[in-house]
């Protein structure tokens, strides 16, 4: 899963963590520098003192030898070597580490160093315990420079994070504004000449192919339907003629009555499409109210003929009036999908359509559907079990589009009682 932290918090993280980072092995390395050259210097100089001693031994028996705070130096013979300490009686040339508790129990460390030469042997010790103490000093001063270093990163990655993403986030700020106003505007003007601005221009370019994209389809959207709304026109009129004619029989009425439902049924789906092709926030209601229950009936009369000689009844049932501020075309084409899906998949019994509460309700006894299968019904394509016939399945995706321009609710259930499903619209307060 993609994080969703903010970029800038990302570098601000990151910066912090690299300069603490680095500030702690620089230090690391800086003390483990300073303790291998300082034990190297150390034991370089004593074995060089106990060297000299055993020199002036050797040259000045009666001479005392050398002693201070920190370096204790004793000559032995080698037969009185005895009487040197135990831990120091077999140690060979070269520095040595001793660790021994002293009288409080604590262990005590201290370098010694041993010379062996012309049967002396001089012994010269030195006490570590105040240059402990100075490292472990130099220790806590060093922890602290590492915190204070980490927390100046931290605040010179704030400032840097700041500086660096000011373009990005400009960009974003124009790129919402552009989405508040409705209107594109070129972005490349703004910025630099750098990735931001390539950035910025590529945004230009994607916009510009995308208006011109909408705008033929727009125009194609206008000129299709002023094509069809033409010889749609003639048929209405043509049809008119017809049904004026005193020798028409009662079944030729009935098909031009057919043939004039269809052909309204026709600009009210181009007037509908119309709407949906212009993407608008907001349906343009034009100031038009509709009676839903006119509509319903309209739909109902017009949808019969699907019912063709199946065992079927259609009821339209009236609780009370339901008026919408939409235009007709639109709700016509919503509930002819709804009433007439009804139909096609139901084999026998009723289809009711029940309007009031502000809402539409149609009911059938058909083979109904799958809980799970409702809300994939109103994807394009998707077509239900047992469907016949050569629908494309979009009649459902048309609906759901039509009602989230207006604000409407469509759904589908199945019945609890029997065998069937449940459409519902529901249409926003008027």
């Amino acid at each position: 899963m993609l994080s969703r932290r903010k970029l800038r918090f990302r570098l601000i993280v990151s910066f912090a963590l690299f300069g603490f980072g680095l500030s702690a092995l620089f230090a690391f390395a800086a003390l483990n520098i300073r303790t291998r050259v300082e034990d190297q210097l150390v034991n370089a100089s004593l074995l060089d003192d106990a060297k000299w001693a055993n020199q002036q031994a050797r040259e000045h028996p009666g001479e005392a030898g050398p002693g201070s705070r920190l370096l204790t130096g004793m000559i032995k013979s080698e037969r009185t070597l005895y009487k040197a300490p135990l831990a120091w009686q077999n140690l060979p040339n070269g520095v040595h580490d001793i660790y021994e508790p002293d009288e409080t129990g604590k262990t005590h460390h201290y370098k010694l160093a041993v010379w062996r030469e012309g049967g002396i042997i001089s012994f010269l010790r030195y006490d570590v315990s105040r240059e402990e103490l100075g490292k472990q000093q130099l220790l806590i001063s060093v922890i602290g420079a590492v915190f204070v270093f980490g927390l100046l990163s931290l605040v010179l990655g704030l400032w840097l994070s700041r500086k660096v993403l000011k373009p990005v986030s400009e960009l974003a700020r124009r790129l919402r504004d552009f989405r508040k106003a409705g209107k594109a505007e070129p972005l490349a003007p703004y910025f630099a000449d750098d990735e931001v601005g390539e950035l910025a221009q590529a945004l230009d370019e994607y916009a510009a192919r995308l208006t011109a994209m909408v705008e033929r389809d727009r125009e194609f959207n206008s000129d299709v339907s002023h094509e069809l709304r033409t010889p749609l026109a003639v048929i209405a009129s043509t049809t008119e003629l017809l049904q004026g004619s005193p020798d028409l029989t009662d079944k030729l009425r009935e098909r031009l009555k057919r043939i004039e439902r269809a052909s309204r049924q026709a600009n009210e789906l181009i007037e509908a499409l119309l709407l949906l092709s212009r993407a608008e926030r907001r349906g343009p209601t034009r100031g038009e109210t509709t009676e839903v229950a006119r509509v319903a009936a309209d739909v109902i009369e017009s949808q019969r003929p699907q019912m063709r000689d199946k065992p079927l009844d259609i009821e339209l049932s009236v609780a009370e009036p339901v008026s919408v501020n939409a235009p007709a075309s639109v709700l016509s084409v919503a509930l002819t999908n709804l009433i007439g899906n009804a139909i096609k998949y139901t084999l026998e019994g009723l289809v009711r359509v029940e309007i009031g509460a502000g809402r539409v309700e149609v009911i059938d006894t058909g083979p109904g559907i799958k809980p799970e299968d409702a809300e994939r019904l109103f994807q394009r394509g998707v077509r239900g079990e047992g469907a016949g016939g050569s629908g494309a399945g979009l009649g459902l995706a048309i609906v759901r589009r039509l009602c989230d321009l207006y604000g409407w609710q469509v759904s589908m259930r199945p019945r609890s009682d029997t065998n069937g499903a449940i459409a519902s619209l529901v249409f926003e307060p008027a």
